[in-house]
């Protein structure tokens, strides 16, 4: 049997990335910390904590971080379920990966019920849909949004459906940079809004569109989708949006889709645990239910598989074929 002590020290080790911090959140001393890590360790025979700032886990510890994750929840559901008054026991800590345009779509449905159920002490990690599967891979989180089809061994992943992005400037900004549509020497002369620099949406949507690779061109980087979303709506440049999010601004006119003939559905898919404890099955569920509810019904047997650079591929699917014209509107246009 592992020490539960032990145990929980390491966890709290990693989740705080100090040895120091952990003693202070366990109101023990350094030097508790590093016996109990150590007598661990040798316990397992294996290394589980690379001792650098900051500390982070082994492979070996990886594993051990999930077992000690699942650990938790299922004693926070046996306590819960043992309560003498529904409610009576603390909320149980869940950590989730989710995408950020997500959060700003459809996801708050989720969080919503979550929330309110007074169940679970949620925390939701943010980041790019393409690298939130490696924070479930080092333990760190319970599940997570990810555009990969493919689960990791003892993980599983359900389709959720398609986000469809759309190509948007304001009518001003379409008609001063894209007086002849979205051409290569227009698109390498005006500003594009991302998210941040591991997004690769825009160089796959260009590249789509015109059958080769463009990187040279001058970038705003808005790491949230409400900032994004406003950049391109004051006309600092043009972007890659959740068509959900800007059609309000579509309507009043203060967006224009600049490729109406074309969109982009990114597949999204929830990874979690293969065996799940009760209370983390209730929470796949519920993002199940609510993304199939909200996202376009993805046709995975038909996407385009196109590599971002430096990651794992993204499932891009788009509504027409390539032009390889580079002097071509590309069927987009500002009017």
């Amino acid at each position: 049997m592992l020490d539960r002590d032990q145990l929980e020290t390491f966890a709290v080790v990693i989740e705080q990335q100090s040895f120091e911090k952990a003693a202070t959140a366990l109101s023990i001393t350094r030097g508790a910390v590093s016996q109990r890590i150590k007598a661990l360790e040798e316990s397992l025979s294996t290394v589980l904590v690379l001792r650098e700032r900051p500390v982070s886990p082994t492979p070996a510890g990886e594993v051990l971080l999930r077992h000690v994750k699942a650990l938790r929840v299922m004693e926070g559901s046996a306590l819960q379920a043992l309560a003498p008054q529904p409610k009576l026991h603390a909320p149980v800590p869940l950590s989730i990966a989710v995408n950020a345009d997500s959060l700003a779509t459809w996801f708050p449905e989720v969080l919503k019920e979550l929330l309110l159920s007074q169940l679970v002490a949620l925390e939701v990690v943010a980041d790019d849909q393409d690298h939130t599967s490696q924070l479930l891979s080092r333990g760190e989180v319970i599940g997570c949004i990810s555009t990969s089809a493919k689960a990791a061994d003892g993980f599983a992943a359900e389709c959720l459906g398609a986000m469809e992005y759309r190509c948007y400037a304001t009518p001003e900004f379409a008609a001063r940079a894209f007086p002849d549509g979205l051409t290569v020497p227009a698109v390498l002369a005006a500003p594009a809004v991302l998210f941040n620099r591991k997004d690769s949406l825009h160089d796959d949507f260009l590249k789509s569109r015109f059958g080769f690779s463009i990187d040279r061109y001058a970038k705003h980087f808005l790491p949230s989708p409400v900032a994004l979303l406003e950049g391109v709506a004051m006309g600092a440049g043009y972007g890659l949006i959740p068509s959900t999010q800007a059609q309000p601004l579509v309507e009043s006119g203060r967006l224009l889709d600049l490729c109406p003939n074309h969109s982009v559905m990114v597949d999204l898919y929830w990874h979690h645990w293969e065996l799940e404890p009760p209370l983390a099955h209730d929470v796949t569920a519920l993002i199940v239910k609510v993304a199939h509810r909200e996202l376009v019904t993805s046709e995975v047997e038909t996407p385009v598989v196109i590599a971002g650079p430096g990651d794992s591929a993204s499932r891009l699917r788009h509504v027409n074929p390539v032009v390889t014209d580079h002097n071509a509107k590309a069927d987009c246009n500002t009017q």
